[in-house]
């Protein structure tokens, strides 16, 4: 199938893009996309370590809560996590725990058991203290509400950061109980970098090109020791939000980017082509700075989303799906 661009096309190495003619079979492929990472992640290391993102993402993954995924994966070995949060009460409205207990998770069904919320003390990067929170002396779970008849996820294996510390306390307790996980292997370890290395990472990109709370030309961007942080000044509202920097994020085995509409196609074209120079070249694109170490990098796009890439028939990475 020909398709017309005005701007020559070469996809960066490791990546791979793959572009759908409704968000019906972005959610489709997807499903199939992250059961197959989940089986072999299940296989080779006994768990399955996902983040995710918030916003309009959790729409992509309604088909995981149907037939016949949620029969046949092995959702106890499943391990939730979030790439980014607003700091915000998790029954409010923009807080991505809720966005995605409603809408996956607990899709439908009525929650009422419990999630991992991080309250704890220790030191972080550079020997920064932890936060010493309600007078704990090592992490403390709190009950969260998560259950779900039709994702069966244990809820000890949800993990969300403490929305009734700081921001800045709600990012370094996150961190550490990242760090804690690692240890134990129930995330992996880049053998690179020492970062957590997670089995999936899937993330939106902003018409902005910006990915989990990583915006343009942010200082956040330029974090290389830490793997959380926190913002207080997000260009979009709420200000304060905590996020992956973006080592964390490029150690992951395997990272999927969603992005659908026309508003995104600049961006798009921007983070993935490698031909890009000129005044409009981006300096500081959180969505290209995404470049795995030693992973796969995956693109789900609508066609409005692709519409500034040129068709390349002959290239594996580029796909267009009927």
């Amino acid at each position: 199938m020909e398709r017309e661009s005005s701007t020559p096309y070469e996809p960066k190495r490791n990546c791979e893009i793959r572009v759908f003619e409704s968000s019906d079979e972005i959610s489709t492929d997807l499903a199939e996309y992250i059961s197959q990472i989940s089986e072999i992640s299940v296989k080779e290391r006994g768990y399955f370590a996902i983040a995710l993102s918030g916003g309009p993402l959790v729409s992509f993954l309604g088909k995981l809560c149907e037939a016949p995924y949620n029969k046949t994966l092995d959702w106890s070995k499943w391990y939730i996590f979030w790439s980014d949060e607003r700091a915000v009460a998790k029954n409010h409205a923009e807080s991505n725990y809720k966005l995605t207990k409603e809408g996956f998770i607990a899709k439908g069904v009525p929650s009422a058991e419990s999630s991992h919320s991080v309250q704890g003390l220790g030191k972080g990067v550079s020997g920064k203290p932890y936060p010493r929170l309600c007078n704990a002396r090592r992490p403390r779970l709190e009950p969260g509400t998560f259950r779900s008849q039709t994702v069966p996820i244990p809820h000890g294996h949800v993990y969300s950061i403490n929305d009734n510390a700081t921001v800045e306390d709600a990012a370094t307790g996150y961190e550490f109980m990242i760090r804690q996980l690692v240890k134990v292997r129930t995330i992996g370890v880049s053998e690179r970098n020492d970062c957590p290395k997670f089995d999936l990472i899937l993330l939106a990109m902003g018409a902005d090109g910006h990915v989990a709370s990583l915006f343009p030309n942010h200082p956040a961007m330029e974090l290389k020791d830490d793997w959380v942080t926190y913002i207080t000044d997000s260009p979009q509202p709420p200000p304060e939000r905590i996020t992956f920097t973006l080592p964390v994020i490029n150690s992951a085995s395997n990272i999927a980017i969603v992005s659908t509409g026309d508003d995104k196609a600049n961006a798009v074209h921007l983070a993935v082509s490698d031909t890009t120079e000129g005044p409009d070249a981006p300096t500081s694109l959180p969505a290209r700075m995404v470049q795995p170490t030693d992973g796969k990098l995956v693109w789900f796009l609508d066609k409005e989303a692709a519409s500034f890439l040129e068709s390349m028939n002959d290239d594996a990475s580029y796909e267009h799906h009927e």
